[in-house]
């Protein structure tokens, strides 16, 4: 038995699986478990892979340790999306950070991670009852609380893939949410899909969010589970520079897969996709 996730073109991700767990549909879209063969645990969302319990911290860790390294006081950072728990345990391993918010459309991908995906530690249930002191659970719609929230450090966007129903996180209105919503300095960023895969859609959020921040930077990073080499975008408000992190601090964090003290190798783009990205 096999989960095949289709990209375009023809290109498809797939995982070999003992069963399936699990299939339901929410309000918002169909979420299922799947047991793999060498990676744990699946979570699909309409066909999409979210993540594999073996290996998610490859998208967690680069998703959000350089923003909170760049930035020089993330006290107040915000998670839109992010249903999995996976970025939320992640933020809150910074001892900087006072105060997270995490907004999330769909509360059943929230309990059915919470039951059987668990990489989230028994932070989501501490969530769904309030009982978290440094960490709000906001059960709406992201684009909505962005536009009446003000204040942030750090803006995280989890979302599904840049097409479909996640387009709006990647619109020029919503960046200029965000930035209203952004102290200065302030730091916004987001996964922007397959390098080679959603190059369009990629270059397109680029070339919008330049428009709107201050400074705009792209990275990489290969995530298993995804089509990668997978994109990143970030983008800044005020003069901080993304490109310098914090690492006497990293050193308290023991990450896995994202080397703060490598960091510049983040930014290693294949050439035909850098320099369209610089013409822009």
């Amino acid at each position: 038995m096999e989960f095949i996730e289709w990209y375009p073109k023809g290109y498809g991700v797939a995982f070999k699986v003992k069963r399936k767990i699990l299939e339901k549909r929410s309000e918002y879209q169909k979420i299922e478990i799947y047991e793999t063969e060498g990676f744990g645990r699946l979570l699909a969302i309409d066909g999409t892979v979210q993540l594999v319990t073996k290996g998610e911290k490859s998208y967690h860790e680069p998703l959000v340790h350089p923003a909170l390294l760049a930035h020089p006081n993330p006290e107040k950072v915000l998670v839109i999306g992010g249903g999995d728990g996976g970025t939320i345990r992640e933020v809150l391993r910074h001892k900087k950070v006072k105060e997270a918010i995490m907004v999330e459309i769909d509360k059943m991908v929230i309990e059915i991670a919470s039951e059987f995906i668990g990489i989230d530690e028994g932070l989501l249930r501490k969530m769904l009852k309030n009982e978290c002191k440094r960490a709000k659970l906001i059960i709406g719609d992201g684009v909505k609380f962005l536009k009446e929230n003000k204040g942030f450090d750090v803006i995280i966007v989890d979302s599904t893939d840049p097409v479909g129903p996640a387009e709006m996180l990647f619109s020029e209105e919503f960046y200029r949410d965000a930035y209203e919503a952004l102290k200065n300095p302030g730091i916004y960023v987001t996964q922007a899909g397959s390098v080679y895969l959603f190059t369009d859609e990629l270059t397109g959020a680029y070339k919008r969010m330049k428009k709107v921040f201050d400074r705009v930077y792209y990275y990489s990073f290969p995530v298993i589970g995804y089509a990668s080499p997978w994109a990143f975008l970030v983008g800044v408000k005020g003069e901080l520079d993304f490109k310098k992190i914090d690492v006497k601090r990293a050193e308290q964090l023991k990450l896995e897969y994202y080397d703060p003290k490598n960091h510049e190798t983040l930014f290693q783009m294949p050439k035909y996709i850098r320099e369209e990205l610089q013409r822009l």
